[in-house]
């Protein structure tokens, strides 16, 4: 792997050599060392950095805070503000700019680099959801479906060329009318009233010539506007076509379960291959986690969906370098916190494959904890997905039973002693009751 690069911004020059020393010596590489505001651009375009030291107070006419919004729109750069004046008005005026850090003089070389570190990652971050902005606004513009926008009052205030082909009804003649005097619905699967947002309904729509058109249809709220009650969003799409050869998509949803199956394995098989100290671990959470599942009545789709995010769970770990997985001393916590990003990587990795589950959400919950004590978002009782509380209670017990590289294994009886002391804090009453029965009552074992 490379060594990020950094360009220092300080007019300083006692500073800068400090500066400069110290990054080197947390093993980056300095692309050069700047004084104004205005020598940055240069800079950048001569040899592009990946983050950018900028002091807030420079010579010359522009201060750092003046050129690093440009940094980061134009260059897609991070900035991380390093300053000794501290004062509300600076840093007001530098939060407009966004940046991705501050540190404040003097500081040490720890903490350095822990903010260096977490600025890149959330560069990463937000450059990877610019990039999947970016495809969503191509795919709206050229999407194949009808899409119907009303407002708060009900009334239509767009159609897109799609929906007006499939109904036959020109803009002219459909906007700012009511959309059930514009469109009847013959039938449809399920009341519209009370639907959650993007729920699937079918229904056979009348066209104004009279044909009647199998479609398929989400609804979902729009924001509300200055007070006035949300608008709604109609997407919907003529599955003609689709209806006649249902009986052969049936027959392919079979087969496409057992391929997700089979690549769900094979992932799981190649997160543990990085892994081999924690090899079987996401198999031996995945039969725990559906035995409790099972335990607590849930419907079977529900129990499949979770058994599958139960193995794997930990996809997030390709992001964490192997050295660090596999590290036989205790973890630093800088290493600890490159740890902890695993989740939200395992839900940027997965939350645009359309699973019939919530996988990517499971997956992004499952460290988290009732109280709000957990990461990454630190949400609580109610927040949190219930396959993602059994995942979390079967993740627990079975990484305290088995041995890592840093400690030896603590065992199922300190397992357990571990969700009954926090059940209700930490993890679910329900769900600890259940592993609790599973192993001391009907002798579940993780082998």
């Amino acid at each position: 792997m490379s060594k990020a690069r950094m360009l220092i911004v300080e007019d300083e020059n006692l500073v800068a050599r400090d500066l400069h020393n110290m990054v080197r010596l947390l093993g980056y590489e300095v692309t050069g060392v700047v004084q104004t505001a205005e020598e940055v651009i240069a800079s950048i375009n001569q040899k592009r950095p990946d983050l950018v030291l900028m002091d807030i107070v420079l010579k010359g006419n522009l201060d750092g805070i003046s050129v690093a919004a440009v940094v980061w729109e134009e260059y897609s750069i991070p900035v991380v503000y390093i300053t000794s004046f501290a004062d509300d008005l600076t840093f007001e005026r530098a939060k407009l700019t966004e940046p991705f850090g501050y540190l404040i003089k003097p500081f040490e070389e720890r903490e350095l680099e822990l903010t260096i570190e977490t600025a890149l990652y959330k560069a990463r971050m937000q450059l990877l959801l610019r990039e999947k902005e970016q495809w969503l606004a191509t795919i709206l513009r050229s999407i194949g479906d009808g899409i119907i926008v009303l407002n708060a009052e009900g009334l239509i205030s767009f159609i897109n060329p799609v929906a007006q082909s499939i109904t036959g009804w020109t803009e002219k003649e459909v906007l700012g009318q009511k959309f059930e005097q514009v469109f009847y619905l013959k039938s449809q699967t399920a009341p519209s009233p009370g639907l959650e947002p993007f729920t699937l309904q079918e229904a056979v729509l009348i066209s104004k010539n009279g044909l009647e058109i199998p479609i398929e249809q989400t609804t979902a709220p729009l924001p509300q506007d200055r007070g006035v009650g949300p608008g709604q969003v109609i997407v919907f799409r003529d599955i003609t076509s689709r209806k006649k050869v249902e009986r052969e998509l049936q027959e392919s949803w079979a087969r496409l379960q057992r391929a997700l199956q089979g690549t769900i394995q094979a992932i799981s098989t190649t997160i543990e291959m990085r892994d081999p100290y924690t090899a079987g671990h996401q198999r031996r959470v995945a039969k725990l986690a559906e035995a409790i599942a099972r335990e607590l009545g849930l419907p079977a789709n529900q129990v499949e969906g979770l058994t599958l995010a139960a193995e794997i769970h930990d996809i997030g770990k390709i992001y964490v370098p192997s050295e660090i997985l596999s590290k036989p001393t205790k973890l630093t916590e800088l290493e600890y916190t490159i740890i902890k990003t695993h989740p939200q990587a395992g839900f940027e990795i997965l939350k645009n494959i359309e699973f019939p589950w919530p996988i990517a959400q499971i997956v992004l919950q499952h460290h988290e904890r009732i109280n709000g004590s957990g990461y990454p978002n630190g949400l609580k009782d109610g927040e949190i997905l219930p396959e993602a509380r059994i995942l979390a209670v079967a993740d627990v017990v079975e990484a305290m039973s088995s041995h890592r590289p840093y400690r030896p294994a603590f065992g199922i009886d300190r397992a357990l002693e571990e969700i009954k002391q926090n059940r209700g804090v930490l993890y679910g009453p329900a769900e600890v009751d259940a592993c609790l029965y599973l192993i001391t009552e009907k002798a579940f074992t993780l082998d």
